[in-house]
């Protein structure tokens, strides 16, 4: 049987998007081209696995009204998921592209807060749950511990299973060093973890090595926007450029990168595949109106073109060599 990802989302959100031909302040802005999808980190990756033919059981505390949509729309899209309720109403999220300039306007709420007594459900929930993977990707909602996903992580540790983690600042941070096989920051997310600026590649590379030679994480993913994406692993690090593309929307690009990076990993793929098919899943993603819209047979395409470009750099071979270039 294949291995089972399971996902985690704290925070998830109702993802409306639409298009407008021009945004500006104060006149109603018509909109057309409108989608509403489940969204949210986790939720995202488990759609993205689920399209890819893995098998996926997306986790997510809902609420109220949206949290009712977001339930029915997983079900339309076939994705098997588990309600942990709360008093709380789940956030909506929209994002509107300008055509007229080309740029994506993303509002985002902070969404409920979340009581102990739900915490706690959750805490109960992990420490039951089936998975050969867990993947907790996302924000934290109000009312929860700043240390959640590193409380998260001991428990999966304990289970023997494989925890990947994606969000950012003080709850990335708590989490470091508890277990995690896959760390996926951005850049920009990189770049707060540390407190300072990487414009050169190679100093991507190398802090991403040295988060893996410390023992923060087993590996360490770091998606770069056009620039592509790197992979930190115990045997040096690997780089893929982007390749040329029209981006529609950046809105689950990286959850999808995840996703099918993750998948590709659990099914027992080489560090290269993976992070070719994370990087064939991003692409497909970006071109699609909505959030992570992608399909199987565009993703399959994107991983062969990028399979015949050899198109991944050996960065490092020798972890030692990383030190050097930080020297």
């Amino acid at each position: 049987m294949s291995p089972r990802v399971v996902t985690l989302t704290l925070n998830p959100c109702l993802d409306l998007a639409a298009e407008a031909e021009h945004v500006w302040p104060t006149h109603k802005v018509r909109t057309d081209h409108e989608h509403t999808d489940p969204g949210g980190g986790g939720v995202n990756v488990s759609r993205v696995v689920h399209v890819l033919g893995g098998r996926t059981l997306a986790i997510m505390l809902t609420g109220g009204a949206p949290g009712r949509v977001l339930n029915e729309l997983l079900d339309d899209a076939g994705v098997t998921h588990r309600i942990i309720p709360i008093a709380g109403r789940t956030r909506i999220s929209l994002n509107v592209l300008d055509r007229s300039s080309g740029l994506e306007y993303r509002f985002v709420p902070e969404g409920p807060t979340v009581s102990e007594a739900e915490w706690q459900l959750v805490l109960a929930v992990v420490s039951d749950m089936d998975a050969d993977w867990l993947i907790a990707s996302g924000s934290l909602p109000n009312g929860l511990p700043v240390d959640a996903y590193a409380q998260i992580a001991d428990i999966v540790a304990r289970r023997g299973q494989r925890f990947v983690l994606d969000t950012h600042g003080k709850p990335l941070r708590a989490a470091l060093h508890h277990g995690i096989t896959l760390l996926k920051p951005s850049l920009g997310e990189l770049e707060g973890l540390l407190g300072r600026k990487l414009p050169d590649p190679r100093m991507q590379e190398a802090e991403a090595m040295s988060l893996v030679r410390d023992g923060a994480a087993e590996m360490v993913a770091v998606s770069l926007g056009e620039d592509g994406a790197l992979l930190a692993t115990r045997d040096g690090v690997l780089r893929m450029a982007s390749p040329p593309i029209r981006v529609q929307t950046s809105v689950g690009a990286g959850d999808s990168f995840l996703g099918a990076m993750t998948l590709a990993m659990a099914q027992g793929r080489s560090a290269e595949e993976a992070l070719r098919w994370g990087m064939a899943a991003g692409a497909a993603a970006i071109v699609c109106g909505g959030t992570a819209r992608l399909t199987r047979a565009e993703v399959d395409a994107r991983y062969a073109a990028l399979a015949s470009e050899h198109c991944v750099t050996h960065v490092y071979r020798d972890p030692e060599a990383v030190l050097a270039a930080m020297g």
